[in-house]
């Protein structure tokens, strides 16, 4: 079993993915809402960062990113993964980033206990 994990910077490319992973037999996903470490730092009184770059951090709109997780098959990781990048450049700056974790134990799923 793998753990599949797509954290996407473009908020609005989530159902055409996972309409793309369910066409391939990916199901059970979890998404989170997720900000990133600029998002988060950019109010932080005590860092010492230049007044003009954290003006700039500040006006800059920011989207609401996501995070997509999925428990799958190893079978399934390969599929899941071309169907992720038909939908998502990932070479784009700041598009986002995908990565695999191998699981040792998963208990919860129907097909892996």
């Amino acid at each position: 079993m793998q753990l599949l994990t797509l954290i996407l910077k473009d908020e609005t490319k989530v159902k055409s993915i996972l309409r793309e992973l369910a066409a391939e037999g990916v199901s059970g996903g979890t998404i989170l809402d997720v900000k990133g470490m600029g998002e988060e730092i950019v109010d932080m009184e005590d860092l010492p960062m230049f007044g003009v770059l954290r003006g700039i951090l500040r006006d800059e709109e920011t989207p609401a990113g996501k995070m997509i997780l999925f428990v799958m098959k190893d079978e399934q990781i390969v599929e899941a993964r071309q169907a992720i990048k038909r939908i998502v450049n990932l070479k784009e700056p700041n598009s986002g980033i995908m990565f695999e974790i191998p699981l040792t134990y998963v208990s919860g799923l129907s097909e892996a206990e």
